[in-house]
């Protein structure tokens, strides 16, 4: 029997810190320059935090915005999401740091960790508590810090990834509200985990003077196995949404994808036969900010007048894990 509820989104917001770290700033840092990193990656420039700045700290700006659109106080909220793979800390989780600075109410707080699709992934677990009926409004927030985790002497990584936050209000609405979330559809393969690690910092290998030598507390990636495998699991993610839900790529208004590498992007929209006119682009001015990436896609879009109510979104991510999903909703 079909659930009478189901998820609106009812509020979006991001925040992106003022320090910028330009293509030319990383010239002076590592063996690169602006042409091959945009020729490579799309990516011009990318946000830094500042040295006060925790990711909590993004989470909570990018979530008063949210809250002011969404027409609700902290109060109203009766759960909190943060998806993120650069916490303030191990514990406690970042989700219960920002249920304080809100002044919330005792609310169920976590976060979630499944790296660049975090995000899809916790709107799904949002949605899925609403659809239930267990709650009425929930707080869904992708946000890191993830400069602290780069290697600035590595031009592999160092090029990719920046920080910022983006912040999203599920709402209950009833089934005859046209503006929903349809399905998502999330998966994961732990066999091509160590294509993208994040080595030290947990209980197999914690900090101690070894792993500062060795560098492994920053991120390490293997770049041309995961350009291919997200091309072929983003395009087969997006088909997937479509066909569930019985839906042609041309009724689709906008593919907001997680924003990993531009010519990712292009390959996708050339398999998913998608105007790339059509493809969210924002990692030009963002880089990558893992489960960031695609709300703070999505809200500037918003910003610029491109994505509107009404329209019909498909959300797609890929990340380490390697995890991956998508999620199709009339905004």
């Amino acid at each position: 029997m079909a659930s009478e509820f189901r998820s609106k989104v009812s509020g979006i917001g991001s925040y992106l810190p003022e320090k910028v770290l330009t293509n030319f700033d990383l010239e002076k840092l590592v063996e690169t320059n602006n042409q091959w990193i945009v020729e490579r990656t799309g990516i011009e420039r990318r946000h830094m935090a500042s040295p006060e700045e925790a990711t909590s700290d993004l989470a909570y700006k990018a979530t008063l915005k949210a809250l002011d659109m969404a027409n609700l106080k902290a109060e109203d909220l009766d759960m909190i999401i943060v998806a993120t793979v650069s916490p303030d800390q191990i514990m406690p989780s970042t989700a219960c740091v920002l249920q304080s600075k809100l002044g919330c109410r005792n609310i169920f707080s976590f976060d979630l960790s499944a790296a660049c699709s975090g995000f899809v992934y916790a709107l799904s677990v949002a949605d899925q508590f609403i659809r239930t009926g267990v709650y009425k409004n929930v707080l869904v927030v992708g946000a890191e810090v993830l400069h602290r985790f780069v290697n600035y002497k590595d031009r592999e990584t160092c090029i990719l990834f920046g920080d910022g936050a983006g912040a999203w209000i599920l709402s209950r609405t009833s089934n005859q509200d046209e503006n929903i979330i349809f399905s998502s559809h999330l998966h994961a393969d732990g066999n091509l985990g160590d294509l993208f690690v994040l080595p030290a910092g947990g209980s197999k290998i914690p900090f101690s003077e070894a792993v500062l030598k060795a560098e492994s507390q920053y991120v390490k990636m293997k770049g041309r196995e995961i350009f291919k495998n997200a091309v072929r699991t983003l395009t087969d993610c997006c088909h997937e949404a479509l066909a569930a839900n019985n839906v042609n790529p041309n009724q689709v208004d906008w593919l907001v994808p997680h924003q990993a590498n531009l010519r990712i992007l292009e390959s996708v929209a050339d398999h998913f036969e998608f105007p790339k006119e059509k493809v969210i682009v924002s990692l030009n001015e963002t880089g990558n900010t893992s489960a960031a990436s695609i709300p703070l896609a999505f809200d500037l879009a918003y910003q610029e007048g491109k994505i509107k109510r009404g329209q019909l979104i498909l959300l797609a991510a890929f990340g380490a894990g390697l995890t991956s999903g998508s999620i199709l909703l009339r905004f």
